[in-house]
């Protein structure tokens, strides 16, 4: 049975349609129009409380009962379990994968979208918000967690060790968009040689490419801006 996917090609969208795809599960997509606000509808609230997208409906469940899911994070340890894929063959694989997929939530994920937000999309808002401040502390954090991640790739070839993981899936979607985030790869060789090669994984490319045709610059769209931004226009 197909999972119904709840998605918008974003970076966390792009974990789960890459996992989807590397772990072969059958899906249809759900169009979920961040722009238009259909993450704020009653029928996606009722998946996502959060008003957040990607979330997922597997009508084979634990039990074989239906189960929907939101947050990245948890829909990826959820599809790994499920499928027995991508998680490690040990207790121990286990806990490298997880601790890395934490840092990615709680440290890549966030400050690489409040760079993108202070770099890219806060100078041009009517009134502009171009702000020093907030965009050399984005820059520099993101700078700082990048250059951890070069460091845990100089003896792996994956951030969980020798395996691919759903830390990678996790990682590469907002690492792949470093260079909007005002970041170098000259002094980041490993980090560099990490997503050259995640990003030439067939089931990465297919899931980076879905409905690729949508992702266009919200700078322009004044609506858009106040639905995602939530400023009046």
């Amino acid at each position: 049975m197909s999972i119904d996917f709840h998605f918008w090609p974003t970076p966390n969208g792009w974990k789960i349609s890459i996992a989807l795809e590397e772990m072969g599960l059958p899906y249809q997509v759900h169009l979920v129009n961040i722009r238009e606000g259909d993450q704020f509808k009653p029928e996606f609230l009722k998946l996502s409380p959060n008003n957040r997208m990607p979330a997922i409906v597997d009508p084979d469940g634990p039990d074989g009962a239906p189960v929907s899911l939101f947050e990245s994070g948890a829909i990826l340890q959820y599809l790994a379990r499920k499928t027995g894929q991508f998680y490690g063959a040990t207790a121990r694989d286990q806990i490298e994968v997880d601790q890395w997929l934490m840092w990615q939530m709680g440290g890549v994920g966030p400050m690489a979208g409040q760079a993108h937000h202070f770099l890219k999309y806060a100078p041009v808002m009517d009134p502009p918000q171009d702000l020093p401040y907030a965009k050399d502390r984005y820059r520099s954090e993101v700078g700082r967690l990048y250059r951890v991640l070069d460091t845990r790739l100089a003896d792996r070839a994956f951030v969980a060790g020798a395996f691919f993981s759903i830390a990678d899936m996790a990682i590469w979607p907002w690492a792949s968009l470093w260079e909007g985030q005002e970041q170098t790869l000259d002094d980041k060789p490993h980090l560099a040689r990490w997503l050259a090669e995640v990003g030439n994984r067939p089931g990465v490319m297919r899931g980076r490419a879905l409905h690729a045709e949508l992702r266009t610059p919200v700078q322009a769209d004044k609506r858009a801006e106040s639905v995602l931004f939530g400023r009046k226009t």
